[in-house]
C-alpha cells in the first residue's frame, strides 16, 4: 500500500507542496525524543507498545523485517504501523486519500469522519466473503507517521475502542536518525525476552535455531 522512494535524503527534508506543518501535539503518541509518560511498555525497537493484563501482541512482518503489531483484546483488534515522514511536514492527508481510493477500487467503501486524532476513515473492507467494518487512524508526528487500523468489537463499542485508543495515545515512535524515504516502514524487532524464550524453546525440543518470522511471532499478555 505504500511505495518506496527514491532519494531518501533530500524527498525527507524538502517540504511537500500544499502540505501544512506537522502541528504541535498535546498528548500522544509521542516522539521518543519528546518528554512522554512513564508507562509499561513493550520495547520493539522502533516503537515503545503499551501492554496491559488481557492484551495479546502479534507481529507483522514483510519479508525478513517486522513492520507492525498488532494488539489483540476482547474481541477487538489493533494494528499499528509507524512510518518515516518528510521533516516539515505531516502525510496522513495524502495518505487518507490514497487509502479511500484503493478501498473503493477494492471493492469496499469509506468516508471521512472525525475522531479522536482528528480526520479517521470509517470503512468496509472484503475479507473472508463478507464486509467488515474498520476504522484507520493516522497521527502525523516529527519526521514519522503512525497507522491504525482498529476492527472488530472496538468499531461499535465505545468501552471497547477507548482501551485501543488509548493503546495509541500511550505508543512511543523510535523514529531515528537514519535517512528514510517518506512512507518507508519504521522497522520493528523482536523483544529481547521474547527471542530469548523461542530460542530456548528450540533447543529444547532439539531443532535448530528457529527463525522467529515463520509463524508470526505472539507475546501473550505482557506484563
Amino acid at each position: 500500500m505504500f511505495r518506496r522512494r527514491r532519494h531518501a535524503e533530500e524527498e525527507e527534508t524538502a517540504p511537500a507542496a500544499g502540505n501544512a506543518p506537522v502541528p504541535v501535539r498535546e498528548s500522544g503518541p509521542w516522539d521518543a525524543d519528546e518528554s512522554h509518560p512513564e508507562s509499561e511498555r513493550v520495547d520493539l525497537g522502533g516503537m515503545l507498545l503499551p501492554i496491559g493484563s488481557g492484551f495479546e501482541v502479534q507481529l507483522n512482518v514483510a519479508g525478513e523485517q517486522i513492520v507492525g503489531a498488532v494488539v489483540l483484546f476482547n474481541e477487538s483488534a489493533l494494528q499499528v504501523h509507524a512510518f518515516a515522514a518528510p521533516k516539515r511536514s505531516g502525510i496522513w492527508d495524502e495518505v487518507r486519500a490514497e487509502l479511500a481510493r484503493e478501498l473503493t477500487a477494492g471493492g469496499g467503501a469509506c468516508e471521512e469522519q472525525e475522531g479522536p486524532f482528528g480526520r479517521e476513515l470509517a470503512a468496509e473492507i472484503k475479507q473472508d466473503g463478507a464486509m467488515q467494518p474498520v476504522r484507520f487512524i493516522g497521527v502525523d508526528g516529527p519526521r514519522w507517521f503512525l497507522r491504525g487500523v482498529i476492527s472488530g468489537r472496538a468499531v461499535a463499542d465505545p468501552e471497547a475502542a477507548k482501551v485501543l485508543e488509548d493503546v495509541i495515545r500511550d505508543i512511543v515512535v523510535v523514529r531515528g536518525d537514519q535517512p528514510m524515504a517518506p512512507k518507508e516502514p519504521i522497522e520493528l524487532r523482536l523483544p529481547a525476552e521474547a527471542r530469548q524464550a523461542v530460542e530456548q524453546q528450540a533447543d529444547e525440543e532439539g531443532r535448530p535455531g528457529l527463525d522467529p518470522f515463520e509463524r508470526g511471532p505472539e507475546i501473550t499478555e505482557l506484563r
